[in-house]
């Protein structure tokens, strides 16, 4: 019997609800529903899982920032870097005094790798510890160590290459391969020039040998993953910088000093200078207290009334007037500088764009309220 002879043994109602079925089974929508009919309760807690795993997968870079996955890639496979090299700095008189002045001067290496005696002006290394590492559970962060750098073999750097101390400096990647976290410096460091960098390390293994061990860094995943992406490898050679000006003579140092990393707001985002270069606001943990960073433009705000001599003398003396700078800021070891290379540095000042700092923020690196 033809399809239109069934639907006349059916009511008027039956064979239109019989016709819609029919029509519903040839669409798309329908064949889907048949499908969906037929998926077994395995194959749907698969879907569902695979849709869990996916949005598991997607929410750390929604979350936190697109850059995890590599960084995540990174971690488990180690962060870019080069191969080592047999090279080695032969030792010299120049090299050494070089050395010895970067080091102990605008580096600042053993603000760090040092324990420091706070209740003295400038807060030098205690006797017997220059460059014998330091653990900085005393400053309220038990991940972090900063490594023993002596030439102890034992318990330092004695027995690393001249290259992996180089690479360590500008590259971020220790003698083991590993990233380090980026309170090294070495973003910084890493516009060292190769004879200067050379310097540096010929300098540190001239230094007395301190058995001092030390646990390595136990960062938390966060610190790991933004360890593990940070580092580049240096595959070219670092030529002389170009110090023919006070100006460029200035930009270096600043650059090497890190000026900006301690000096600008990176974690305020309301603040009127969040991101600005110099313009201060940024909360720096000390081992004493907690410090606001000043605005060192030459806005009113600022440092505007800051002579050469005046500069001079606060990166002597660690004083302005009466006021003592905080030691967090590494007068210290600013004050081993040249006054012609301080002079550089204000002048490169003179070149930065003003910055006007938010009200109730000391220009002269007081105490947080």
């Amino acid at each position: 019997m033809s399809e239109i002879g069934i639907y006349r043994q059916l009511s008027a109602k039956e064979a239109v609800a019989s016709l819609h079925l029919e029509l519903w089974r040839h669409t798309m929508l329908g064949r889907i529903g048949c499908t969906v009919r037929r998926i077994s309760r395995r194959q749907m807690w698969i879907g569902i899982m695979s849709l869990l795993i996916f949005c598991a997968i997607l929410s750390p870079g929604f979350f936190l920032d697109w850059r995890f996955y590599p960084a995540a890639w990174r971690l488990m496979f180690g962060p870019r870097s080069r191969s080592l090299t047999g090279r080695t700095f032969e030792p010299s008189p120049a090299r050494l005094a070089r050395g010895r002045y970067l080091v102990e001067g605008i580096l600042g290496c053993f603000r760090c790798h040092s324990e420091r005696d706070w209740d003295t002006l400038g807060a030098p290394p205690l006797p017997g510890k220059k460059g014998a590492g330091y653990d900085y559970a005393a400053q309220g962060n038990p991940r972090l160590i900063a490594p023993n750098i002596t030439p102890d073999s034992d318990t330092g750097a004695g027995s690393w290459t001249d290259d992996m101390l180089a690479r360590s400096i500008r590259e971020g990647v220790g003698h083991d391969g590993r990233a380090l976290f980026p309170a090294m410096w070495y973003a910084s460091f890493r516009h060292l020039s190769d004879e200067d960098v050379a310097s540096v390390v010929v300098y540190v293994r001239s230094i007395p040998a301190v058995h001092h061990p030390l646990p390595q860094s136990n960062l938390n995943l966060i610190e790991k993953l933004t360890a593990a992406y940070l580092p580049e490898p240096i595959t070219s050679p670092v030529p002389e910088p170009d110090q023919s000006e006070r100006v460029k003579r200035g930009a270096y140092l600043a650059t090497l000093a890190d000026c900006a990393g301690c000096h600008t707001s990176h974690y305020h985002p309301k603040a009127p200078v969040h991101e600005k270069p110099f313009g201060g606001g940024n909360l720096i943990a000390g081992p004493i207290h907690n410090v606001m960073s000043p605005n060192i433009t030459f806005d009113p705000s600022g440092i505007s009334y800051y002579t050469d001599d005046i500069f001079i003398s606060v990166m002597r003396t660690g004083k302005i007037g009466a006021r003592s700078l905080d030691p967090v800021m590494p007068w210290g070891v600013y004050r081993n500088l040249s006054d012609e290379d301080r002079c550089c540095q204000r002048v490169v000042g003179l070149a930065w764009p003003r910055r006007s700092q938010h009200p109730g923020v000391s220009s002269h690196g007081a105490h947080t309220p």
